[in-house]
């Protein structure tokens, strides 16, 4: 039962859901470019990916100074994830967020985070070669 109250508890959240509907379009996104689609601090980005990580929704990686998301869906009930994409791709309110997923992604995630936190961060790119346990295909949305 406290699975269940997790992963309700972490879907009765505007932002997350929203995070949830990222991942389910596309397998693996930055912190940096979640804070950039929610518009919110950093800070709020780790705390409700902290709650998504906990309830089993998504899992995380670490690459240097750049944390990585992925959706976990081995892990939870198929119907559940079937109900939650099937919400989420019906959704006209997330429109605005799948356009602008569209043009985060296009910029440089470097770039992205110095924007966001100023120049001391991310002083390179990511070493490609390093962990790459993590699909990189696109989601089907």
């Amino acid at each position: 039962m406290q699975t269940l109250l997790d992963v309700t508890k972490a879907l009765a959240d505007r932002n997350r859901l929203r995070v949830m509907a990222a991942l389910q379009a596309h397998a693996e996104l930055c912190a940096c470019q979640i804070t950039e689609l929610l518009q919110v601090s950093g800070a709020t980005v780790s705390r409700h990916m902290g709650i998504l990580v906990q309830a089993g929704l998504v899992e995380s990686r670490k690459q240097g100074r750049w944390t990585f998301y992925q959706l976990k869906t081995p892990d939870v009930d198929t119907r559940v994830m079937s109900w939650l994409q099937q919400g989420l791709r019906e959704s006209p309110d997330l429109e605005a967020d799948r356009q602008a997923l569209s043009r985060i992604l296009s910029e440089d995630k470097v770039d992205l985070c110095r924007r966001q936190r100023g120049e001391a961060c991310c002083p390179q790119q990511p070493d490609a070669t390093q962990d790459t346990n993590f699909r990189n295909k696109e989601r089907n949305p």
